[in-house]
């Protein structure tokens, strides 16, 4: 299995458009952070978790030319954003992209692309088919799929556990029950916006404390602002089994 970081930032983390701190005019490509999100290669199936605004940036900078389902963690619109694009990939297979959302997901997208839902046939539209999934494990194309719950403030977020792989952004809350689906992962994916206390996000000693908990062989930290500091200088004060990722980066799992 290859996982691939689309993203690692926030809309906090944003180049110099958005925002001129130091660490966003960065020189350092590790501190030029897209929108979070990772792309899941295992079997032949091309599986991306979460389409934010940079969607179709991300996909071509990895030069993706199959798409086997777009699975989302939530309805923020940092994470959805970019589902419009989709469109470049109906055009390639010929039919619907495979969406795989909790019910109040489907509700934000019908709100946000309401012209797809419309049941007007406008030529060119994205056309998207509809799964639902709970918290109930579920497969895409024979790719088993775990959730888990999370909380994002009071907003129910889904990660998700891919074998020994799990992914887990946008949380500041995980219960007991819930880490129990993430045990034995070699691989950890969690959120740490920054190291000042965040109202729905894990700091990063409240994330490394969590990645102590759960033990896994290699953790890795997503969704970073640009309040978080250099990449250069944060990963120095990070524990062996530890890194922050970074857009572009690849692993094997």
């Amino acid at each position: 299995m290859k996982i691939t970081f689309l993203g690692s930032g926030t809309s906090q983390g944003m180049p110099v458009i958005a925002c001129e701190c130091e660490v966003c005019a960065s020189a350092d490509p590790k501190d030029k952070r897209l929108r979070v999100s990772i792309m899941v290669e295992t079997e032949g199936k091309v599986i991306v978790v979460d389409s934010g605004p940079d969607f179709r940036q991300q996909m071509l900078r990895e030069n993706v030319k199959k798409l086997s389902a777009i699975v989302f963690t939530h309805e923020h619109k940092d994470h959805i954003a970019g589902l419009d694009d989709v469109r470049a990939f109906n055009y390639i297979t010929s039919k619907p992209a495979e969406i795989y959302a909790t019910l109040s997901v489907q509700e934000a997208l019908k709100r946000e692309f309401h012209y797809v839902f419309s049941g007007v046939d406008y030529p060119g539209i994205p056309q998207l088919n509809l799964n639902t999934i709970d918290h109930s494990p579920f497969e895409i194309e024979g790719v088993k799929i775990t959730p888990i719950s999370v909380l994002h403030y009071k907003l129910p977020v889904l990660g998700f556990r891919f074998g020994d792989f799990t992914y887990i952004t946008d949380a500041n809350f995980i219960s007991d029950e819930e880490l129990e689906k993430v045990k034995g992962t070699k691989i950890l994916v969690l959120n740490a916006l920054r190291k000042e206390k965040h109202i729905s996000h894990f700091t990063l000693a409240e994330a490394l404390e969590l990645i102590q908990k759960i033990n896994p062989e290699k953790a890795y930290l997503t969704h970073i602002s640009h309040m978080m500091g250099f990449h250069g200088e944060v990963s120095k004060e990070l524990p062996a089994n530890v890194e922050l990722a970074f857009d572009g980066l690849s692993i094997n799992c």
